[in-house]
Formats: structure tokens, C-alpha cells, sequence
């Protein structure tokens, strides 16, 4: 606990200078992803993913954000968000931001990633260089595989500007026709074919990788398509567009199919961003930008291939790696190893378990073996984002096959994972599985799974309790954190949730959950409070965090008090932080951590010092408000001792000791990444994860008599949590 030097001073009021904007905030945390692209250190195939990512998500935003903050300018309403900017003003804010990223990214990929790529034997080639046997299998490529799909788009008073898709690859020409003694103008477009690799990889046998790509093979062959005009040139453009769904839950009947429709509306929503090749005249981008009715802010200029997540292609496979991170295998988590009956594993004691450090493979066999077991009676399951396993929704499957009673809440609005999700839904629903979609007006962001099992002693509800997905893909990519138990007040908990899911009935409260959008919130500032009154009365007080998001005002404004109060608050952000830490007065006594590593950081862990006697959840609820008031989001308590102490003295301690991936927030908003100081260790706690969840797996192995796991943790991880800097 820091001393609180000034218990009589008055709380500062805050304003819009101690809020970071939103927007603002997550084109930092892009930078950080494009850092990881620009560090040398990155193995360069990683640097690559790191370039092809920073794309992928500045499409999102634009689908989502900038979209939406465009919706805001249009509207009558005018008014400062909690940080003091107008729509306007964010919107120009956020597009300087986006201009230099785009810059610097491009950049990169000129000087550094393609030519390194180049001396790696990874190549990128273009059409028209190409000679001898390449140039001959290129264009026999292109007239089997290529040809028969384009269509020529004429832009004509007959042949109107097509309607193209979001986020679709097309090509604008000039054309010039005669007719008579007339030389006539014309634009067309052609529509690169979205069901075509944009990254075409040319036949080698000497190991070497080259490539040339789809946008400039189509457009080296052009005069095939407009036969007997004059082409005077060509360049590429793509078009991002509003992807939000609106759905009317209150007036839909069916809402699969109000979803469905949505879909299909999305790829077609209003224009928001244009990207176009450089080079692009200044008359042919002005038609374009009037056909989609878009602003000079809204043009972003590309020296480089547009599009450029097609270039996972060269990243993907099994070759090179010497330019990847090593492979890492996840061990079985200790509790589960050689234990063929989890259900017996689980009734000893409760299982905690890391992904992707342990594998995700055990929440698997949890749910294979509760569907094979001939005395689980009833399976419940929610279905956020499944990626279409055939092993989770097979095991479901299966236990209907069983006899088993079979419930799935499938959220049929996760972001752009919506269609997949309609997929899945209807293959269980023709399956036998029980099908349900959840509360009007809320999305199902909980994760969780219930295994109701006939025991010798009587009727017992095994939970499984998460912070991530139930996708073994993603599992393998993304940090996140479980629970398994069979203790009876989590059960009858876990038994209400789903009840309230698929029934009709209110919130009757938990024993020990804590329920977005009925008392999460409101139990967080609880705690807060807690830790306040602490303080002030001289008792241990401290607050650490591990979210994916901070944005909402109210939990903020209760952190600025807590600060003020002298509780030491530490946090790992690694995404939105709309908190700034280290301002006098009001949050000197915040810090703010992002970690950008290898793996995704998911988790969401709060912990509360509570005089020394310290509370931890893990939640599947970032604090932002449509988590708090817009999802139905659990956070769950570690009770078991050893457990918590592991999440304490294990978890959160080797992550905020992080000093080669934590960049840390500075008041005006930006992240610098702090090298270790003189004698100081480098410390990366992903690194550290993976050897320790090996370290466990090769004792066990070797069968080699160890110290208590929690106290080799505890020398690992010195100095102790108390004195993480």
C-alpha cells in the first residue's frame, strides 16, 4: 500500500483533459501492432503477420468506428464525448492519425519487409518482368482459372457505376474508343474475383518462394476484356464500407433471418474509406469519390498492394522456420494429465487452466467425454465465436445421439463472425441440439458450459468457466483463462444463468457470480469503494487489472478516486484505454500497461487487495459500457487458495514485470516501450509462460522429486507482487 500523504484533500473534479479519446486510443494500440512488424528483432515472417494485421484491423475500425463517429456528423445532435472532442473534430483527429500509420506502414514494407523477403527467397514479382517458362505459366493461370470469371463493367448512361462490394478489390481504367472521325472516353471497372487467391504463388523447384499478385496479373491483361479500344491506364481501388449490423430485435419474429438480412445489407452499406493505387489521375479519383460520395479525408493514397491481408499466403505453411517464432506445443494442464476421467479430476479440487501456455484440448475432452458418458444427463453450452470446430459442435451433436438433453445458446451477432455462426446454428438445430438465441436486445458474451452428471452420490453440475472462446483455433493463438469445478453454489449459478438465457424469468441474483448487465458494474465499483475506505483508514488497499478495454467514464471516475485516495492501481490495457494514468492530482498513482506479443492478451483478471485478503475474478467483460449494459457477461471468483495464489503470484506477477513487451501509458496518451535498467533482467512474460508450462511438463516426465510448484513460482517471479515496480 502506497501512504496516503494528504488524507483531507479535497478530490479534484475532472474533465475532458483526464480522458483519453476512444478512437484515438485504439490507433495507438495499432501502432503497437505495427511496431511489432517494424522490429527487427521480430523474426521476419512474424513481422510480416504483424503488417498483414495492422491492415486487417484498420478495416474493422473503419467498418465499425469510423463509421459510426460519420454517423454522429450526419445526425442533428451536437455534443462533446467525455474526452471534449465533437464528432467532427474526433473524425479529423482520427484521420491524421490513420494517414501517418498508413504511411509509416507503407514505408516499411518498401524499404525493410519486400526486400527482406526478397534475400529470404520470398519473392513478390510483376507480371510484365516476368519472361520464358513463368510468363507462359502465369498466362495459361489466367486464362483457365482467371478469365472465365471477370466480367468488363462498362461506365456508361446505359451501364451505371456498379454496386461493389465492401472491402471487394477493383480496377478502374481509361478507355478511349473511335468511332468514325471521334475518339470517344470512357471508365469501366472489373471486379478482382474475391473467391481467387489475391497471392499467386508461381511453380519452383529449388525451394524458392515468388509470387506475383492477382490485382496485377488481371490488370497486365486488360485489352482481353475491352477488345478494340485503347486502355490508357489502369489502377487499383478498394472500398471499405459501413459493416454495423441493425437489427430491430423488438419487431423481428425470426431473428435468424432479421440477421441474415443484415448480412446481406452490410456488404453494401454507405462508403466510408477509398483506398486507390498511387498514381491514380486526379480526375478519375474525383469520379470515384463522387460516385461514393466520400470526402477528401476519406481517400488514403497506397504505395504499396492494397489489400495487403492477402499476403498471409506467403506466411502460411510449414516452410522457413528460420523466420518464425519457435513452435510451441501446449502440455496438458498438471491437474489433468494422465486422468482419463476428468469428471474425478474435477470432484478432487478446482482446475485452472492458461491457454494457449496449457492446452485448450482439455475443455475439448470435457465436453467429448460429457457427451459419451452414459450418466451426464443434460448438456448446456453458450457459442460466442466457435470457428465452426467440428469437435465442439460434434460432441454436442453426439450427446444428443446419446439421449442427452442438448442446449446451445448461439450469439448470432458476434462481430463479423455472424454468417459462420448462422451455419453452426442451423447444422445443430437439424441435429437434435436445442437452439437459442439469447435476450432481445442483448448479445450473449459470457462463456460458459454446463454438465449435469448422474454421480454415486447424487445428481452433480460440472461448470466450465472462461475468459475466451470456446474455439480451439483461437485457443492456440490468444491468452486466455478457465475454470473447471463441480462446487455446488457455481453450479446452481451457472443453472440460473442458462435459465435466464433460454426461459422467460428475471435476474435473481448469484452466490457467486457476478452478471453484466444486472450487477457487474456495480459490483466493480463496490470493490473500488472497498479499497477506498481501506486506504483511508490505513489498510493494505491495491487494485491490479488485466482487461482487453477500459472506456467507461464511471469506472474510471471511481479508479481517479481511489488514486486520489492513495490506492496504488495497477493496470494491463491492452487495447482502448481512455484512463490516463500519472496525472497529479488525479491519477498518480495509476500505471498503465500494454503487452503485444506473440499471442493475443485476452484475459480479463480484476483483483482487490481487501485489507489482505485479497479477491480475484476472471471475466469474459471488458469495463466498458456495452459490457457492462449491453451484454450478458459473467466475472467469476478464484476461491481455491492455491488457484488464486497462482493467478497472484504467478499470472499477474510475471506479466507486470514485463519489460520487453509492456509498453507503458504516459499521460499524453502515447505508449513507450522502457528498457530494463542497469543489472535488470529482461523479463518477457510470454516467453516466461511457455517455460514454465514446459518446465511442469518435463518434471512430470522425468518424474524428478520438485519443490511445491508455488514455490519455485515464487523464486521465479521475485521481487514478490508487492514490490512490482
Amino acid at each position: 500500500m502506497l501512504p496516503h500523504r494528504d488524507m483531507a484533500r479535497a478530490e479534484q473534479p475532472l474533465g475532458p483533459e483526464h480522458f483519453i479519446n476512444r478512437e484515438l486510443s485504439w490507433l495507438e494500440f495499432n501502432q503497437r501492432v505495427l511496431d511489432e512488424a517494424i522490429h527487427p528483432e521480430t523474426p521476419l515472417l512474424e513481422r510480416l503477420k504483424f503488417f498483414c494485421i495492422t491492415s486487417s484491423n484498420l478495416d474493422e475500425f473503419f467498418e465499425v468506428r469510423v463509421a459510426g463517429v460519420k454517423q454522429q456528423i450526419e445526425s442533428e445532435v451536437v455534443e462533446r464525448s467525455v474526452d471534449g472532442l465533437t464528432a467532427t473534430e474526433a473524425f479529423r483527429a482520427m484521420a491524421r492519425r490513420v494517414r501517418q500509420m498508413v504511411d509509416l506502414q507503407y514505408t516499411l514494407w518498401r524499404t525493410q519487409l519486400a526486400p527482406a523477403l526478397a534475400r529470404n527467397g520470398i519473392r513478390i514479382l510483376k507480371v510484365n518482368h516476368l519472361k520464358g517458362p513463368d510468363r507462359q505459366w502465369v498466362d495459361n493461370y489466367y486464362q483457365s482459372e482467371v478469365l472465365p470469371v471477370l466480367t468488363p463493367l462498362a461506365i456508361d448512361p446505359a451501364h451505371p457505376f456498379p454496386q461493389l462490394l465492401n472491402k471487394s478489390l477493383n480496377i478502374i481504367l481509361q478507355l478511349e474508343k473511335k468511332e468514325g472521325k471521334k475518339v470517344l472516353r470512357y471508365q469501366a471497372v472489373v471486379q478482382v474475383p474475391r473467391n481467387l487467391p489475391r497471392l499467386i504463388q508461381l511453380p519452383r523447384e529449388n525451394g524458392r518462394m515468388d509470387f506475383v499478385l492477382l490485382g496485377d496479373l488481371i490488370g497486365s491483361r486488360l485489352e482481353d476484356l475491352f477488345v478494340g479500344t485503347t486502355i490508357r491506364g489502369h489502377w487499383l481501388f478498394r472500398v471499405t464500407r459501413n459493416s454495423e449490423l441493425y437489427v430491430d430485435e423488438e419487431d423481428s419474429a425470426n431473428l435468424l433471418k432479421a440477421v441474415e438480412t443484415e448480412l446481406h445489407n452490410r456488404r453494401k452499406g454507405e462508403a466510408v474509406r477509398l483506398e486507390v493505387e498511387k498514381g491514380c489521375p486526379h480526375v478519375v479519383l474525383g469520379a470515384l469519390r463522387n460516385t461514393l460520395r466520400l470526402a477528401e479525408d476519406d481517400v488514403y493514397v497506397i504505395d504499396g498492394p492494397l489489400a495487403p491481408q492477402g499476403l498471409m499466403k506467403a506466411y502460411q505453411g510449414d516452410h522457413s522456420p528460420e523466420l518464425r517464432d519457435a513452435p510451441f506445443v501446449a502440455p496438458v494442464a498438471p491437474a489433468l494429465e494422465h486422468r482419463d476421467d476428468l469428471f474425478a479430476a474435477i470432484r478432487e479440487r478446482d482446475i485452472l487452466l492458461h491457454h494457449p501456455y496449457e492446452s485448450f484440448n482439455s475443455v475439448v475432452g470435457f465436453l467429448e467425454q460429457a457427451a459419451a458418458d452414459p450418466r451426464v444427463l443434460a448438456i448446456k453450452q453458450t457459442l460466442y465465436r466457435t470457428g465452426g470446430d467440428l469437435r465442439i459442435i460434434g460432441a454436442l451433436m453426439n450427446a444428443v445421439k446419446k439421449g442427452k438433453q442438448v442446449t446451445a445458446v448461439v450469439e448470432l451477432r458476434a462481430r463479423f463472425d455472424e454468417a459462420n455462426n448462422i451455419q453452426w446454428a442451423r447444422h445443430l438445430e437439424e441435429n437434435g441440439v436445442h437452439v437459442v438465441y439469447g435476450l432481445v436486445g442483448y448479445k450473449i458474451h459470457a462463456k460458459a458450459s454446463l454438465v449435469v452428471r448422474r454421480d454415486d452420490d447424487g445428481i452433480r453440475r460440472y461448470v466450465h468457466l472462461g475468459t475466451g472462446n470456446y474455439n480451439p483455433s483461437t485457443a492456440r493463438l490468444y491468452t486466455d483463462l478457465g475454470l473447471l469445478t463441480c462446487k455446488s453454489e457455481f453450479g446452481e449459478d451457472v443453472t440460473n444463468l442458462f435459465n435466464l438465457l433460454t426461459g422467460i424469468c428475471q435476474y435473481q441474483g448469484s452466490h457467486k457470480l457476478l452478471v453484466a448487465p444486472f450487477d457487474l458494474q456495480k459490483r466493480i465499483l463496490e470493490h473500488i469503494e472497498r479499497e477506498i475506505a481501506h486506504a483511508r483508514q490505513g489498510l493494505p488497499s491495491r487494485i491490479m487489472a488485466k482487461l482487453n478495454s477500459l472506456v467507461d467514464p464511471v469506472v474510471i471516475a471511481a479508479l481517479y478516486r481511489a488514486s486520489q485516495a492513495g490506492v496504488r492501481i495497477d493496470l494491463i490495457v491492452r487495447g482502448t484505454c481512455c484512463l490516463r494514468p500519472g496525472w497529479p492530482g488525479v491519477s498518480e498513482n495509476i500505471t498503465v500497461r500494454s503487452i503485444v506479443d506473440r499471442f493475443l492478451e485476452h484475459p480479463r483478471i480484476f483483483y482487490f487487495e481487501n485489507a489482505a485478503r485479497p479477491q480475484v475474478y476472471l471475466s469474459s467483460a471488458d469495463w466498458m459500457p456495452r459490457n457492462f449494459y449491453r451484454r450478458i457477461e459473467t466475472a467469476f471468483p478464484i476461491e481455491d487458495g492455491v488457484l488464486r495464489e497462482r493467478v497472484i503470484n504467478e499470472i499477474l506477477a510475471i506479466s507486470f514485470s514485463d519489460n520487453v513487451k509492456a509498453r507503458r501509458l504516459k499521460p499524453d496518451g502515447l505508449y513507450h516501450l522502457p528498457k530494463p535498467g542497469p543489472g535488470e533482467a529482461a523479463r518477457r512474460s510470454q516467453s516466461e509462460f511457455m517455460a514454465l508450462a514446459l518446465e511442469r511438463s518435463a518434471d512430470r516426465k522425468r518424474k524428478v522429486p520438485t519443490e511445491p510448484a508455488l514455490k519455485r513460482l515464487q523464486v521465479l517471479t521475485q521481487p514478490p507482487l508487492t514490490g512490482v515496480k
